[in-house]
Protein backbone atom coordinates (compact mmCIF):
# COMPACT_ATOMS: atom_id res chain seq x y z
CA UNK A 1 0.00 0.00 0.00
CA UNK A 2 1.02 4.05 -0.39
CA UNK A 3 3.07 5.39 2.06
CA UNK A 4 1.09 7.54 5.04
CA UNK A 5 3.05 11.15 6.33
CA UNK A 6 1.49 11.95 9.89
CA UNK A 7 3.26 14.66 12.21
CA UNK A 8 6.09 12.90 13.62
CA UNK A 9 7.26 10.31 11.02
CA UNK A 10 7.16 9.03 7.25
CA UNK A 11 6.58 5.31 6.95
CA UNK A 12 5.89 3.17 4.31
CA UNK A 13 4.37 0.17 5.38
CA UNK A 14 4.49 -3.05 3.36
CA UNK A 15 2.39 -6.46 3.83
CA UNK A 16 4.77 -9.60 4.03
CA UNK A 17 0.83 -11.61 4.94
CA UNK A 18 1.08 -14.89 3.32
CA UNK A 19 -0.34 -18.23 3.44
CA UNK A 20 1.66 -19.57 5.41
CA UNK A 21 2.07 -17.31 8.10
CA UNK A 22 -1.46 -16.19 8.66
CA UNK A 23 -3.72 -17.14 11.41
CA UNK A 24 -6.91 -16.88 12.47
CA UNK A 25 -7.56 -14.02 15.57
CA UNK A 26 -10.40 -16.62 17.18
CA UNK A 27 -7.09 -18.66 17.93
CA UNK A 28 -4.51 -15.93 19.21
CA UNK A 29 -6.57 -13.67 20.80
CA UNK A 30 -9.75 -12.41 22.89
CA UNK A 31 -12.54 -10.48 21.39
CA UNK A 32 -15.70 -8.97 22.83
CA UNK A 33 -19.00 -11.71 21.71
CA UNK A 34 -21.91 -9.67 23.08
CA UNK A 35 -22.22 -7.34 19.85
CA UNK A 36 -22.35 -10.57 17.56
CA UNK A 37 -25.11 -12.77 19.99
CA UNK A 38 -27.00 -9.65 19.65
CA UNK A 39 -26.85 -9.23 16.05
CA UNK A 40 -27.54 -13.11 15.66
CA UNK A 41 -30.88 -12.29 17.56
CA UNK A 42 -32.06 -9.80 15.87
CA UNK A 43 -31.27 -11.34 12.33
CA UNK A 44 -33.08 -14.80 13.90
CA UNK A 45 -36.27 -12.40 15.01
CA UNK A 46 -36.41 -10.95 11.68
CA UNK A 47 -36.41 -13.77 8.88
CA UNK A 48 -35.30 -16.85 8.20
CA UNK A 49 -32.87 -15.90 5.60
CA UNK A 50 -30.98 -13.85 8.41
CA UNK A 51 -27.98 -16.75 8.52
CA UNK A 52 -27.60 -16.38 5.24
CA UNK A 53 -26.92 -12.39 5.69
CA UNK A 54 -24.66 -13.28 9.05
CA UNK A 55 -22.63 -15.70 6.66
CA UNK A 56 -22.00 -12.83 4.42
CA UNK A 57 -21.36 -10.37 6.93
CA UNK A 58 -17.63 -12.37 7.74
CA UNK A 59 -14.42 -11.43 5.96
CA UNK A 60 -11.05 -12.21 5.83
CA UNK A 61 -8.50 -9.37 6.14
CA UNK A 62 -4.75 -8.95 7.31
CA UNK A 63 -4.04 -7.52 10.35
CA UNK A 64 -0.15 -5.78 10.63
CA UNK A 65 0.39 -4.18 14.16
CA UNK A 66 3.99 -2.55 14.40
CA UNK A 67 4.88 -5.78 11.53
CA UNK A 68 3.21 -8.39 13.69
CA UNK A 69 0.73 -9.71 11.04
CA UNK A 70 -1.61 -12.12 10.93
CA UNK A 71 -5.32 -13.02 8.96
CA UNK A 72 -8.51 -12.25 10.87
CA UNK A 73 -11.78 -13.47 9.97
CA UNK A 74 -14.13 -10.88 11.38
CA UNK A 75 -17.86 -9.52 10.85
CA UNK A 76 -16.22 -5.98 11.58
CA UNK A 77 -17.81 -3.69 9.23
CA UNK A 78 -15.04 -0.89 9.87
CA UNK A 79 -11.42 -0.98 10.58
CA UNK A 80 -12.41 0.61 14.24
CA UNK A 81 -14.36 -2.03 14.81
CA UNK A 82 -11.88 -4.46 13.79
CA UNK A 83 -9.28 -3.17 15.90
CA UNK A 84 -11.95 -2.83 18.95
CA UNK A 85 -12.80 -6.72 18.23
CA UNK A 86 -9.17 -7.12 18.18
CA UNK A 87 -8.20 -5.56 21.33
CA UNK A 88 -5.84 -2.98 19.80
CA UNK A 89 -5.82 0.20 21.32
CA UNK A 90 -5.12 3.22 19.38
CA UNK A 91 -3.38 6.47 20.61
CA UNK A 92 -3.66 9.89 19.51
CA UNK A 93 -0.03 8.82 18.18
CA UNK A 94 -0.06 5.93 16.75
CA UNK A 95 -0.99 5.63 12.74
CA UNK A 96 -3.88 3.55 11.50
CA UNK A 97 -4.43 2.75 7.63
CA UNK A 98 -7.05 2.69 6.23
CA UNK A 99 -8.45 5.59 8.54
CA UNK A 100 -10.30 3.58 11.53
CA UNK A 101 -13.42 5.21 10.31
CA UNK A 102 -13.22 3.27 7.05
CA UNK A 103 -15.58 0.57 5.78
CA UNK A 104 -13.89 -3.09 5.89
CA UNK A 105 -14.04 -4.83 3.00
CA UNK A 106 -12.87 -8.54 1.92
CA UNK A 107 -9.30 -8.85 1.85
CA UNK A 108 -8.52 -5.33 3.19
CA UNK A 109 -4.80 -4.85 4.55
CA UNK A 110 -4.88 -3.08 7.82
CA UNK A 111 -1.79 -1.52 9.23
CA UNK A 112 -1.07 -0.07 12.96
CA UNK A 113 1.70 1.71 13.84
CA UNK A 114 2.34 3.09 17.32
CA UNK A 115 3.86 6.44 18.05
CA UNK A 116 7.13 5.82 20.29
CA UNK A 117 8.79 8.64 21.93
CA UNK A 118 12.71 8.57 21.22
CA UNK A 119 14.84 10.95 23.03
CA UNK A 120 17.51 12.20 20.52
CA UNK A 121 20.40 14.74 20.29
CA UNK A 122 20.14 16.92 17.12
CA UNK A 123 23.01 19.27 16.12
CA UNK A 124 24.39 18.83 19.45
CA UNK A 125 20.94 19.39 21.23
CA UNK A 126 18.84 17.15 23.47
CA UNK A 127 15.55 16.99 22.10
CA UNK A 128 12.30 14.55 21.81
CA UNK A 129 10.55 13.47 18.84
CA UNK A 130 7.23 10.95 18.41
CA UNK A 131 7.88 8.51 15.64
CA UNK A 132 5.94 5.55 13.96
CA UNK A 133 9.25 3.64 12.53
CA UNK A 134 9.17 -0.17 13.18
CA UNK A 135 12.92 0.50 13.73
CA UNK A 136 15.95 2.63 14.61
CA UNK A 137 17.22 2.03 10.92
CA UNK A 138 13.54 3.63 9.92
CA UNK A 139 13.47 5.96 12.21
CA UNK A 140 16.81 7.79 11.38
CA UNK A 141 16.38 7.47 7.65
CA UNK A 142 13.20 9.66 8.25
CA UNK A 143 14.92 12.07 10.84
CA UNK A 144 18.10 12.96 9.05
CA UNK A 145 16.38 13.17 5.52
CA UNK A 146 15.14 16.45 6.82
CA UNK A 147 19.01 17.73 7.64
CA UNK A 148 21.56 18.00 10.84
CA UNK A 149 23.54 15.60 12.57
CA UNK A 150 20.86 13.01 14.59
CA UNK A 151 21.27 10.51 17.24
CA UNK A 152 18.80 8.29 18.82
CA UNK A 153 19.96 8.30 22.79
CA UNK A 154 19.32 4.94 24.50
CA UNK A 155 17.96 5.00 27.97
CA UNK A 156 20.26 3.98 31.00
CA UNK A 157 18.62 2.05 34.28
CA UNK A 158 22.23 1.18 35.96
CA UNK A 159 24.03 -0.84 33.28
CA UNK A 160 20.65 -1.51 31.82
CA UNK A 161 20.40 -0.55 27.96
CA UNK A 162 17.50 0.38 25.86
CA UNK A 163 14.96 1.82 22.68
CA UNK A 164 11.48 1.82 22.60
CA UNK A 165 11.81 0.42 18.87
CA UNK A 166 13.83 -2.58 17.83
CA UNK A 167 17.32 -1.64 16.20
CA UNK A 168 17.42 -2.94 13.12
CA UNK A 169 14.49 -5.50 12.02
CA UNK A 170 16.02 -6.59 8.64
CA UNK A 171 19.65 -6.73 8.45
CA UNK A 172 22.61 -6.81 11.03
CA UNK A 173 23.89 -4.26 13.72
CA UNK A 174 27.16 -2.46 13.52
CA UNK A 175 28.85 -2.18 17.71
CA UNK A 176 31.40 1.29 18.09
CA UNK A 177 33.19 0.74 21.45
CA UNK A 178 36.71 1.61 22.62
CA UNK A 179 38.06 2.90 19.24
CA UNK A 180 36.76 -0.57 17.60
CA UNK A 181 33.77 -2.08 15.82
CA UNK A 182 32.22 -4.85 15.18
CA UNK A 183 28.92 -6.60 12.92
CA UNK A 184 26.39 -8.42 15.07
CA UNK A 185 23.49 -10.45 13.33
CA UNK A 186 20.76 -12.03 15.15
CA UNK A 187 19.83 -9.50 18.06
CA UNK A 188 17.37 -6.47 17.47
CA UNK A 189 17.67 -4.68 21.03
CA UNK A 190 20.18 -2.55 22.13
CA UNK A 191 21.48 -4.75 25.28
CA UNK A 192 20.76 -7.93 22.67
CA UNK A 193 23.32 -6.50 20.40
CA UNK A 194 26.08 -5.35 23.14
CA UNK A 195 25.79 -8.87 24.91
CA UNK A 196 26.47 -10.45 21.33
CA UNK A 197 29.66 -8.16 21.07
CA UNK A 198 30.90 -8.76 24.64
CA UNK A 199 30.68 -5.27 25.30
CA UNK A 200 30.39 -4.00 29.09
CA UNK A 201 29.27 -0.62 30.15
CA UNK A 202 28.83 0.97 33.43
CA UNK A 203 26.79 3.06 34.61
CA UNK A 204 28.05 6.42 33.83
CA UNK A 205 28.45 5.22 30.19
CA UNK A 206 26.57 6.53 26.89
CA UNK A 207 25.20 4.72 24.17
CA UNK A 208 23.52 6.08 21.48
CA UNK A 209 22.60 4.97 17.95
CA UNK A 210 23.36 6.06 14.22
CA UNK A 211 23.17 5.51 11.31
CA UNK A 212 26.29 3.90 9.45
CA UNK A 213 26.90 6.67 7.55
CA UNK A 214 27.73 9.27 10.17
CA UNK A 215 30.87 10.69 10.22
CA UNK A 216 31.60 9.69 14.05
CA UNK A 217 31.16 5.78 12.59
CA UNK A 218 31.50 5.23 9.17
CA UNK A 219 35.29 4.67 9.00
CA UNK A 220 35.01 1.90 11.35
CA UNK A 221 32.43 0.28 10.66
CA UNK A 222 33.38 -0.12 7.34
CA UNK A 223 36.82 -1.66 8.53
CA UNK A 224 34.40 -3.66 10.60
CA UNK A 225 32.63 -4.79 7.58
CA UNK A 226 35.91 -5.44 5.36
CA UNK A 227 36.80 -8.51 8.37
CA UNK A 228 33.92 -9.88 8.36
CA UNK A 229 33.28 -10.39 4.68
CA UNK A 230 36.62 -11.88 4.71
CA UNK A 231 35.60 -14.36 7.41
CA UNK A 232 32.93 -15.10 5.38
CA UNK A 233 34.73 -15.53 2.47
CA UNK A 234 37.04 -17.51 4.48
CA UNK A 235 34.66 -19.99 5.86
CA UNK A 236 33.13 -20.50 2.03
CA UNK A 237 36.19 -21.70 1.06
CA UNK A 238 36.72 -24.57 3.53
CA UNK A 239 34.12 -25.90 1.50
CA UNK A 240 32.99 -28.21 4.69
CA UNK A 241 29.50 -29.58 3.98
CA UNK A 242 28.28 -30.13 7.84
CA UNK A 243 25.78 -28.62 9.65
CA UNK A 244 27.94 -26.74 12.12
CA UNK A 245 30.26 -25.92 9.14
CA UNK A 246 27.16 -24.24 7.23
CA UNK A 247 25.90 -22.55 9.51
CA UNK A 248 29.00 -20.67 10.67
CA UNK A 249 29.33 -19.73 6.96
CA UNK A 250 26.09 -18.62 7.08
CA UNK A 251 26.33 -16.55 10.24
CA UNK A 252 29.42 -14.79 8.96
CA UNK A 253 27.24 -14.33 5.33
CA UNK A 254 24.88 -12.47 7.56
CA UNK A 255 27.60 -10.69 9.14
CA UNK A 256 29.28 -9.52 5.73
CA UNK A 257 26.06 -7.41 4.74
CA UNK A 258 26.73 -3.94 5.53
CA UNK A 259 25.40 -2.80 8.53
CA UNK A 260 22.88 0.47 8.43
CA UNK A 261 23.00 1.40 12.39
CA UNK A 262 25.25 1.56 14.77
CA UNK A 263 25.21 1.26 18.27
CA UNK A 264 27.78 3.80 19.81
CA UNK A 265 29.57 2.87 23.09
CA UNK A 266 30.59 6.00 24.98
CA UNK A 267 33.32 5.42 27.67
CA UNK A 268 32.49 8.31 30.41
CA UNK A 269 35.29 8.75 33.06
CA UNK A 270 34.66 10.93 36.01
CA UNK A 271 37.41 11.70 38.70
CA UNK A 272 38.78 14.38 40.72
CA UNK A 273 42.08 15.70 39.29
CA UNK A 274 44.30 17.92 41.78
CA UNK A 275 46.70 20.74 40.22
CA UNK A 276 49.26 22.73 42.38
CA UNK A 277 50.40 26.32 41.37
CA UNK A 278 53.13 28.30 43.10
CA UNK A 279 51.89 31.17 44.78
CA UNK A 280 54.83 34.14 44.93
CA UNK A 281 55.93 35.19 48.15
CA UNK A 282 56.93 39.21 48.78
CA UNK A 283 59.80 41.06 49.90
CA UNK A 284 60.22 43.53 52.34
CA UNK A 285 62.69 45.76 53.78
CA UNK A 286 63.55 46.76 57.23
CA UNK A 287 66.09 49.40 58.01
CA UNK A 288 68.43 49.01 60.52
CA UNK A 289 70.19 51.92 62.59
CA UNK A 290 72.89 49.10 63.43
CA UNK A 291 74.10 48.32 60.04
CA UNK A 292 76.20 50.74 57.85
CA UNK A 293 74.42 52.36 55.16
CA UNK A 294 76.76 51.82 52.86
CA UNK A 295 76.59 48.25 52.83
CA UNK A 296 74.26 46.11 50.72
CA UNK A 297 70.71 44.77 51.90
CA UNK A 298 71.17 41.59 54.17
CA UNK A 299 68.93 38.99 53.99
CA UNK A 300 67.45 38.57 57.45
CA UNK A 301 64.32 35.80 56.51
CA UNK A 302 64.84 33.60 53.42
CA UNK A 303 61.50 34.00 51.02
CA UNK A 304 59.76 30.90 49.69
CA UNK A 305 56.49 30.48 47.55
CA UNK A 306 53.69 29.47 48.82
CA UNK A 307 51.37 26.30 47.07
CA UNK A 308 47.52 26.76 45.72
CA UNK A 309 45.92 23.48 45.25
CA UNK A 310 42.95 23.55 43.06
CA UNK A 311 40.80 19.90 42.79
CA UNK A 312 38.44 19.82 39.86
CA UNK A 313 36.17 17.37 39.06
CA UNK A 314 36.73 16.14 35.04
CA UNK A 315 34.37 14.34 32.99
CA UNK A 316 36.23 12.74 29.93
CA UNK A 317 34.35 10.93 27.01
CA UNK A 318 36.60 8.63 25.32
CA UNK A 319 39.61 10.02 26.80
CA UNK A 320 38.77 13.76 25.81
CA UNK A 321 37.32 16.42 28.23
CA UNK A 322 34.06 17.13 28.12
CA UNK A 323 33.35 19.10 31.51
CA UNK A 324 35.24 20.77 34.04
CA UNK A 325 33.76 21.43 38.10
CA UNK A 326 35.78 23.17 40.26
CA UNK A 327 35.57 21.25 43.96
CA UNK A 328 37.71 22.93 45.90
CA UNK A 329 40.71 26.03 45.40
CA UNK A 330 42.86 26.85 48.70
CA UNK A 331 46.28 27.90 49.12
CA UNK A 332 48.05 24.87 51.10
CA UNK A 333 51.30 25.95 51.84
CA UNK A 334 51.49 30.04 52.60
CA UNK A 335 54.45 31.86 51.17
CA UNK A 336 57.09 33.21 53.19
CA UNK A 337 58.17 36.58 53.04
CA UNK A 338 61.91 37.71 52.26
CA UNK A 339 62.91 39.78 54.63
CA UNK A 340 65.95 42.30 54.20
CA UNK A 341 67.77 44.65 56.20
CA UNK A 342 69.26 47.93 55.24
CA UNK A 343 71.64 49.48 57.26
CA UNK A 344 71.38 53.14 58.06
CA UNK A 345 74.02 53.86 60.35
CA UNK A 346 76.97 56.62 59.06
CA UNK A 347 80.27 55.17 59.09
CA UNK A 348 82.79 57.89 62.05
CA UNK A 349 85.05 59.46 59.43
CA UNK A 350 88.26 57.30 59.18
CA UNK A 351 91.21 59.08 60.67
CA UNK A 352 93.89 59.85 58.12
CA UNK A 353 96.71 57.34 57.49
CA UNK A 354 99.48 57.44 59.35
CA UNK A 355 102.82 57.37 58.13
CA UNK A 356 103.46 54.30 60.01
CA UNK A 357 101.80 52.76 56.65
CA UNK A 358 104.84 52.50 53.79
CA UNK A 359 106.04 50.26 51.37
CA UNK A 360 103.92 48.69 48.48
CA UNK A 361 100.34 48.50 48.52
CA UNK A 362 100.56 45.25 49.82
CA UNK A 363 102.68 45.93 52.66
CA UNK A 364 100.26 48.59 53.39
CA UNK A 365 97.75 46.63 53.30
CA UNK A 366 99.38 43.76 55.59
CA UNK A 367 100.32 46.54 57.91
CA UNK A 368 96.64 47.74 58.10
CA UNK A 369 95.02 44.32 58.55
CA UNK A 370 97.33 43.70 61.02
CA UNK A 371 95.83 47.04 63.13
CA UNK A 372 92.79 45.15 63.04
CA UNK A 373 94.49 41.56 64.13
CA UNK A 374 93.82 40.52 61.03
CA UNK A 375 97.21 38.58 60.72
CA UNK A 376 98.27 34.57 59.75
CA UNK A 377 95.54 33.29 57.97
CA UNK A 378 93.53 36.36 57.72
CA UNK A 379 96.45 37.64 55.96
CA UNK A 380 96.49 35.21 53.82
CA UNK A 381 93.04 35.34 52.45
CA UNK A 382 93.01 39.17 52.14
CA UNK A 383 96.33 39.12 50.13
CA UNK A 384 94.28 36.47 47.86
CA UNK A 385 91.27 37.97 47.70
CA UNK A 386 92.90 41.25 46.44
CA UNK A 387 95.40 39.64 44.43
CA UNK A 388 92.40 38.05 42.92
CA UNK A 389 90.17 41.04 42.48
CA UNK A 390 92.84 43.92 41.41
CA UNK A 391 96.00 42.19 41.62
CA UNK A 392 96.69 45.26 44.57
CA UNK A 393 96.73 48.09 41.86
CA UNK A 394 95.15 50.98 43.41
CA UNK A 395 93.80 52.08 39.64
CA UNK A 396 92.68 49.22 39.07
CA UNK A 397 89.35 49.41 37.16
CA UNK A 398 86.98 47.31 35.72
CA UNK A 399 85.79 48.40 32.62
CA UNK A 400 82.36 46.81 32.40
CA UNK A 401 81.22 46.53 35.81
CA UNK A 402 82.74 49.96 36.94
CA UNK A 403 84.14 48.58 40.39
CA UNK A 404 87.54 50.38 41.22
CA UNK A 405 90.66 50.21 43.23
CA UNK A 406 92.50 47.66 45.31
CA UNK A 407 89.36 46.17 47.02
CA UNK A 408 87.03 46.58 43.77
CA UNK A 409 84.46 49.06 45.09
CA UNK A 410 81.18 49.11 43.19
CA UNK A 411 81.20 51.88 42.59
CA UNK A 412 84.52 53.26 43.31
CA UNK A 413 83.17 56.46 44.56
CA UNK A 414 81.90 54.46 47.80
CA UNK A 415 85.46 54.72 49.11
CA UNK A 416 84.75 58.55 49.72
CA UNK A 417 83.62 57.45 52.74
CA UNK A 418 87.09 56.84 54.05
CA UNK A 419 89.02 59.62 52.44
CA UNK A 420 88.17 62.33 49.46
CA UNK A 421 91.63 60.86 47.77
CA UNK A 422 89.89 57.99 47.50
CA UNK A 423 90.90 57.34 43.63
CA UNK A 424 94.75 57.66 44.29
CA UNK A 425 95.56 56.94 47.75
CA UNK A 426 96.30 53.39 48.39
CA UNK A 427 95.64 53.29 52.28
CA UNK A 428 92.20 54.80 51.67
CA UNK A 429 90.91 52.18 49.43
CA UNK A 430 92.94 49.63 51.95
CA UNK A 431 90.90 51.17 55.24
CA UNK A 432 87.28 51.04 53.33
CA UNK A 433 87.65 47.48 51.98
CA UNK A 434 88.99 46.35 55.39
CA UNK A 435 85.78 48.03 56.61
CA UNK A 436 83.61 46.56 54.18
CA UNK A 437 84.87 42.99 54.83
CA UNK A 438 84.40 43.40 58.34
CA UNK A 439 81.07 45.11 57.99
CA UNK A 440 79.97 41.82 55.96
CA UNK A 441 81.60 39.20 56.16
CA UNK A 442 83.23 39.71 59.69
CA UNK A 443 86.79 38.76 58.56
CA UNK A 444 88.94 38.46 55.55
CA UNK A 445 88.70 34.49 55.61
CA UNK A 446 84.33 34.73 55.47
CA UNK A 447 85.34 37.11 52.00
CA UNK A 448 87.49 35.05 50.70
CA UNK A 449 85.17 32.21 51.00
CA UNK A 450 82.46 33.82 49.40
CA UNK A 451 84.26 35.00 46.72
CA UNK A 452 85.62 31.28 45.67
CA UNK A 453 82.14 30.26 46.18
CA UNK A 454 79.86 32.55 44.20
CA UNK A 455 83.02 34.59 42.37
CA UNK A 456 82.63 37.51 43.97
CA UNK A 457 82.26 39.03 47.48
Amino acid sequence: MTGLRDDWNHVTFTSDATPENAASASGTTRRRRWPIVAATAAVAVAVAGGALAYGDARKTVTLDVDGSVRTVTTTADSVDALLESQGVEVGERDLVAPDATSDLSEDADVVVRTGKQLALQVDGERTDAWVTALDAHEALDTLTARGGDVRIIASRSGERTSLPVDLDTDGPVAVVHDGDAQIVDGAEDVAGVLNEADVAIDGDDRVHVAATSHPEVKKDVATAAKKAEKQAAKAEKKGEKTEEAAAATGQAADEAAAPQVAVVVERVETKNVTTKKAVAHDTTTKKSGKRYADLDATVATEGSDGVRTVVQKVTTVDGKVVKKKKVSDEVTKKPVTEVLVKGTKERPEPEPATASFSGSTRQIGQQMAAARGWTGSEWSCLESLWTKESGWNASASNPSSGAYGIPQALPGSKMASAGSDWQSNPATQIEWGLGYIEGRYGTPCGAWGHSQSVGWY
